[in-house]
């Protein structure tokens, strides 16, 4: 491990983030909501905090060996999202405290959605724009960008981009090369990001919104310039057009890139996991738009229908985006979408949750032992697409499911100590560590009546869901340490 390697990579990714300040800034000076200062000063500060690491240690060129790129992820965005509290918490319009500030921050850059901002539309049109492009930049990665557009991260980048990018099979790479394959990822993702502001656009929104709201849809973030967040709009053309990029942003990014490459829609057709995820967001459209019918809950057949769908689509992509106060919906529907974010979208998309893959592996698990019980001598491969799946990812998904609930368990756990009614612990926790966002109990209009502690540790639970639990885990082994 070499200390001054990663100083240097880290005040280098302090300097990228510095140059997040400035289109907020910008923003400010356009709309004149008089608001620029915070995110200059916020320039300013990791300009220079960046500065001093990088340039004393400019003439470093080691190897980033895989035990050093977990090490980088994971302090890279925990200190990012800290300094991206920078201008939250100097803000005199927003009043937080720094607590505050943070919980905000990471929830944006982690693509959570979660906030404790409680009058969104009277805040400045810079702290708007600044949200949403908080979530942009954090869907595809900070370590992802710089990966693309820093020459420096060449050597070893592959360690780095392993440790953030999610999924559990991650060595497959589009190019031979991975600045060429993080930048690939980065021209898809602006491309799409384009064409859903275009869309907005043109369907009612005024540009403002269509870009805000695009940086969240791609992202599968979640985040809007309005408290009553896409129901403010009341526009089925919208809510059909917001359906559509989720499901896109929630497809395996590679999937998109071999289509464009190959020209041809067939990519995603003899995907597995990708017929998977369209089959499982129809099944909860159907289910939800089938109880808010019977419950009477709309008004008509194609209310439940609208409703039903978009939030199911929010919902089970981890976006987080709402037309309608879900959480006070009637009966067990509202912990069913909840639930229906545990299952997420596919490894290697910008949404959160277990991931499809996953599941489908952790079922065909399940079958194979099944018949091995009927047939102990029989043998049974798990297979993807027509390809055995290495019984290392199988191992990796089983190890996966067990931290997964280990954590549910010790978050939950905790924000109950703090006060928490076992709703609230257990509904939070779960849409932290699934980068949702939206919860039940005590935090579903948001977050602010949450203590200070328990928004902490929602925080780091934000962080080990965007990390996909693995890359910090790994920190707190002793064995990390040895050297």
């Amino acid at each position: 491990m070499n200390p001054r390697l990663i100083a240097k990579i880290i005040g280098l990714l302090l300097l990228v983030s510095s140059f997040m300040m400035l289109p907020p800034a910008l923003i400010g000076l356009i709309y004149k909501d008089g608001h620029f200062w915070p995110f200059l000063e916020g320039f300013g500060v990791l300009a220079l905090i960046g500065a001093l690491p990088f340039f004393l240690y400019r003439n470093i060129d080691a190897e980033l060996k895989i035990r050093s790129g977990f090490l980088v992820v994971g302090a890279s965005w925990l200190i990012v999202g800290l300094a991206g509290s920078l201008p939250l918490y100097l803000s005199d319009v927003l009043n937080l405290s720094l607590t505050d500030a943070i919980f905000e921050s990471i929830s944006g850059l982690t693509t959570t959605g979660a906030t404790i901002l409680t009058d969104i539309e009277s805040i400045p049109h810079s702290i708007k724009f600044y949200r949403q492009q908080l979530q942009w930049f954090g869907g595809m990665g900070i370590i992802v960008l710089a990966v693309a557009v820093l020459p420096m991260l060449r050597i070893g980048g592959m360690q780095m981009f392993r440790a953030e990018t999610p999924g559990p099979m991650k060595d497959q790479k589009l190019t031979p090369r991975i600045t060429e394959t993080a930048k690939a990822l980065w021209y898809i993702y602006l491309g799409i990001t384009v064409m859903c502001t275009l869309s907005y656009y043109m369907a009612g929104m005024n540009m403002f919104d269509a870009i805000c709201h695009a940086f969240s849809t791609i992202s599968i973030g979640g985040f809007s310039t309005h408290d009553e967040s896409m129901g403010y709009f009341n526009n089925s053309l919208i809510e059909m057009i917001a359906v559509i990029f989720m499901v896109i942003a929630g497809v395996n990014f590679a999937s998109h890139f071999l289509a464009w490459k190959s020209a041809s829609i067939r990519t995603y057709l003899v995907d597995t996991e990708v017929k998977v995820f369209i089959g499982f967001l129809a099944v909860a459209s159907a289910i939800t738009s089938f109880q808010l019918y019977v419950t009477g809950t709309s008004d008509s057949l194609y209310e439940s229908i609208r409703q039903g769908t978009f939030q199911a689509v929010s919902v089970g992509t981890t976006t987080g985006f709402t037309t309608e106060s879900f959480y006070l919906w009637p009966g067990a529907l509202p912990l069913l979408l909840i639930l229906f974010a545990t299952i997420g979208g596919c490894a290697g998309s910008t949404a959160g949750g277990f991931k499809v893959i996953r599941m489908i592996l952790l079922f065909k698990m399940s079958m194979r032992e099944l018949y091995r019980l009927i047939h102990p001598h029989g043998k049974y491969l798990v297979k993807i697409n027509g390809k055995t799946v290495n019984y290392r990812v199988l191992d990796s998904v089983s190890a996966f499911f067990v931290q997964f609930l280990f954590l549910m368990c010790v978050f939950t756990l905790l924000l109950a100590s703090m006060g928490e009614d076992l709703t609230t612990a257990v509904s939070t926790t779960l849409a932290c560590l699934t980068n949702l966002g939206p919860a039940l109990g005590d935090a579903g209009a948001n977050y602010a009546d949450i203590s200070d502690g328990g928004k902490s540790i929602l925080a780091i639970a934000m962080i080990f869901g965007r990390l996909e639990l693995f890359t910090l885990f790994i920190l707190l082994i002793p064995a990390y340490w040895e050297f």
